[in-house]
């Protein structure tokens, strides 16, 4: 566990929280990329409402489909009855001199019915079942589009996680260098041979990477917390740059290979596609609204004292048929929803354009990312070695005369940077090429793989 140094009350609270996540962090057990990937699809609740929307998307094809497929219904009915009735009985002299004779039936009456309708002619369910089949394979692009963005956050999450570690620990070897400084200038003042401006100098840039430090450690703090709400747990230790890093060894290849691949695979241009063929068969399903519908009927009907006219009268029907319907006016619904519908395509191939111009753009980007990262990491790993030289032979220098205190400090800072530049680099050239190939179709956990060839435990 590295030492945290802080002052004043606020910095004590900073130490603590800092203090409770490494430990924490320490104990969870080391987090490959992999495994934090494989955890992300688990865990990422963002990830999880993709999954179960898909799943929900899944069941348009059924739903189309329905519409074609025969329904069948059945329903019973049963009621007690109390009837008052007036029944005329004609004139039998000399018995019965005539009239209304009331009274007063009680009955039980039941009704059992099962139909059968079989769309014949339906051409709003035949597009209604184009277009679920349709929007399942659009619910599926978009998923795998989300599965690539899962795959960029998890991996940028963990890069960051690293970096904001790295720059802590660069931070801390700063000030330990400065403090370092601090103690020879000391010595040097004391037995004369330095300057209470040394001394002033080493302590405010001493001072300035104590607050760099503190900053560097809430990030390192705010970084894992960030991976651990992706991967749902505390992300423990993390696997680091391999000591043999080299880039290049990824080929990218030209430019117009990934462009090509992008238009064909790209999985957001695959969902923008299929919402303007939507946007089609929504058309032809409104337009359904001006032909006539065909189905054909059958019925089984059994009924027992139904209605007070035959309430001692059992029936049995059975009967099949064809049901005709012909729309003729419905107030210009119908013109109205074909018109929307046609704005609708419109607007869907305009939003496919849109992400297609888009989509080269950050195409492009990441292809430029990873091409400039080759040449700024080279020249960065270049500019590290040339600054641990530097500062070297700086202090060789003061002992000789030649240079004064403020050259050290100078060289120390311009190594410190050159060595956090050079962390990014790496981590913006890997994260390039997986960016790269989420732009141009669908990745997963060999895509994750090959970055991760490039982390050691």
């Amino acid at each position: 566990m590295r030492a945290i140094i802080n002052r004043g009350g606020a910095g004590l609270r900073r130490t603590a929280c800092a203090l409770a996540v490494l430990l924490a962090s320490g104990s969870a057990g080391a987090v490959t990329l992999q495994g934090a990937y494989q955890a992300a699809l688990k865990n990422d609740p963002t990830f999880r409402m993709n999954f179960y929307e898909n799943e929900a998307g899944k069941e348009n094809a059924v739903l189309g489909r329905s519409n074609l497929l025969p329904s069948v219904s059945a329903s019973f009915s049963t009621s007690r009855n109390i009837a008052d009735q007036e029944v005329y009985y004609p004139p039998n002299p000399p018995l019965f001199a005539g009239g209304w004779i009331p009274s007063q039936p009680r009955y039980m009456s039941r009704s059992s019915v099962v139909q059968l309708r079989q769309p014949i002619l339906n051409l709003d369910g035949v597009a209604r079942y184009r277009q679920g089949k349709v929007m399942a394979k659009q619910s599926q692009a978009q998923f795998e589009a989300n599965t690539n963005e899962v795959a960029i956050r998890v991996v940028g999450a963990y890069f960051d996680a690293l970096f904001a570690d790295d720059q802590a620990a660069l931070a801390r070897v700063n000030r330990d260098m400065y403090a370092e400084q601090q103690k020879v200038n000391q010595r040097l003042f004391e037995k004369g041979e330095g300057t209470k401006t040394d001394m002033l100098e080493t302590r405010a840039r001493m001072d300035l990477a104590e607050a760099q430090l503190v900053e560097a450690q809430d990030n390192a703090v705010a970084a894992r917390d960030s991976l651990a709400g992706i991967i749902g747990g505390e992300p423990g230790s993390l696997d680091q740059l391999r000591d043999d890093f080299r880039v290049g060894d990824l080929d990218v290849g030209p430019f117009e290979k990934w462009q090509k691949l992008a238009l064909a695979n790209n999985r957001e241009l695959a969902t923008a596609r299929l919402a303007i063929e939507n946007a089609r068969l929504e058309i032809s399903k409104d337009r359904a609204g001006h032909y006539p519908r065909v189905d054909m009927i059958a019925t089984y009907s059994k009924g027992q004292a139904e209605s007070l006219n035959t309430y001692n009268q059992n029936s049995v029907n059975r009967a099949i048929g064809l049901q005709v319907n012909i729309p003729i006016y419905s107030g210009g619904a119908v013109n109205a929803t074909v018109r929307q519908a046609a704005a609708g395509y419109e607007r869907a191939q305009a939003d496919l354009d849109a992400r297609t111009a888009k989509a080269m753009v950050d195409l492009r980007k990441a292809y430029d990312v990873v091409q400039s990262s080759v040449h700024k990491i080279e020249a960065l790993v270049k500019a590290v070695e040339s600054g641990t030289e530097l500062m070297k032979a700086t202090e060789q220098s003061i002992k000789g005369g030649v240079r004064i205190n403020l050259d050290l400090l100078n060289a120390q800072q311009q190594l410190y940077t050159s060595r956090r530049d050079l962390a990014q680099a790496r981590y913006s050239y890997l994260l390039g090429v997986l960016r790269l190939h989420a732009l141009s179709g669908q990745i997963g956990n060999d895509d994750v793989r090959l970055i991760a060839a490039y982390l050691k435990s």
